[in-house]
Order: C-alpha cells, then structure tokens, then sequence
C-alpha cells in the first residue's frame, strides 16, 4: 500500500507513533518518495528525533510532534502545529499502539483495558477527525492486525485484539462515508520483529506463519 504512494513527492503525512519499529519504517518509506513527515510520539523523544534524521537524510522536511493519541487536545495542538509548519496533510497513517501489560484474559485489569482500547482504537479516531478538518483529497492508512480478524498469537490479549478488531471496522465504515475524496484503508500484519514481541516465543510466532518467518518493520512500510 505505502508502495503505491509514487505520487508522495511535495505531500505531507503525518504517522503516529513514528519513534520506533513500523512506526518509524513508514515515515523513513515515505521520505524516500519525497514525502514532507510529521512524526508523532508519546514518550520516546529520542527515537523520534532518530526517524527525523533518517527522513531528513533523504532530503525532505520533517517535524517532530508530542502528543498522546488518546488525548484530543494534545492531539489537536499537534494537528495545528503540523498546519502552521507544513500548511497541509495529505497523508495520515494511524500506527500508534500498544500491546498492553499482559495477554492473560484473566489478568487485564480494567485499567488496562481502557488504556489500549483508548490509544489503539479511540486514538486513530480522534487524530483521524482531527485531521479531516485539513484534508480535501488525501489518504488514511490505519494499522491493524491480523489479531483483529481473529487470528490468534500467544503474546497478544483480548484488549488488543479487540481494538484492532473495531480498528478494521472503523476503517470500513469511514471508507464509506470519505469516499471518493478521502481514501481509507488498512493494513492488517502478523508478527513483526518489533519492540512489542522482544519478550516473546519468536519460534512459535514463526510457525504461525506461512513463509517460516517474522516480519521486518520495512516488510510492513513497503506494503
């Protein structure tokens, strides 16, 4: 999908998440089609300031923006920010997630839930009405997963499978109420070799998989 955005160079996207693993693949994809980023983050400052070197390297703009997702005036300060420096977005790529504190239904608190319900599954609502308010002809591009189609992996939870179960629906619905100006899609990996499996059973993940083999962060970005 983000192979067939030949038409990226002099456009603007904004990717949540963007400090690490797919979420700094993608921006890094992007620029190198001549695409201006914005790159969003939580926590992680450093691994931010990383995806803008490297987006950089390739010899466009890049900006790097704080703000939780899950938090509508955090995000829309940052949506505003984005349009001050850029002037528009013509991309958006909601990748900002979280695994949650463990995969044991027994064991997910209500905090918990609540938390990765509200970052993986609210938090790409409230960026994607938040950007709409900019947007004329453009791009949505959600990360799902195959969690959400109920394919189930040892390391995952209820919680994270059924946010990007209504991640997958919400990109249904919102294609059908965008179109044609605004393109919805999503993109649903499996395991991906990334921060959120580093403590998992890696050859059982791999055996889940039809090639043998986990997915590298730039398998996803190429998609």
């Amino acid at each position: 999908m983000f192979g067939e955005l030949n038409g990226a160079q002099g456009k603007v996207a904004l990717v949540t998440g963007a400090s690490r693993g797919v979420g700094r693949a993608i921006p890094v994809s992007l620029s190198q089609k001549g695409c201006n980023v914005a790159i969003n983050y939580s926590k992680d400052v450093g691994g931010a300031k990383k995806t803008e070197e490297l987006c950089k390297s390739h010899g466009v703009g890049a900006l790097v923006v704080k703000a939780d997702v899950s938090n509508r005036s955090e995000v829309r300060n940052m949506v505003e920010k984005i349009i001050t420096n850029f002037g528009r977005i013509d991309i958006l790529v909601n990748n900002a997630g979280i695994l949650g504190k463990t995969s044991n239904p027994i064991e997910i608190t209500d905090e918990d839930w609540d938390r990765v319900l509200n970052v993986n599954h609210k938090g790409a609502f409230i960026v994607t009405q938040e950007v709409l308010k900019y947007m004329k002809k453009a791009k949505i591009i959600n990360i799902a997963s195959i969690a959400g189609k109920g394919e189930i992996r040892p390391n995952v939870g209820a919680h994270y499978s059924a946010s990007k179960g209504g991640l997958i629906a919400l990109t249904f619905n919102l294609a059908r109420h965008l179109a044609p100006h605004v393109l919805v899609n999503a993109v649903a990996p499996g395991s991906v070799e990334t921060e959120l499996i580093e403590d998992a059973d890696k050859e059982s993940l791999k055996k889940l998989t039809l090639t043998g083999k986990i997915a590298k962060p730039e398998d996803i970005a190429h998609k």
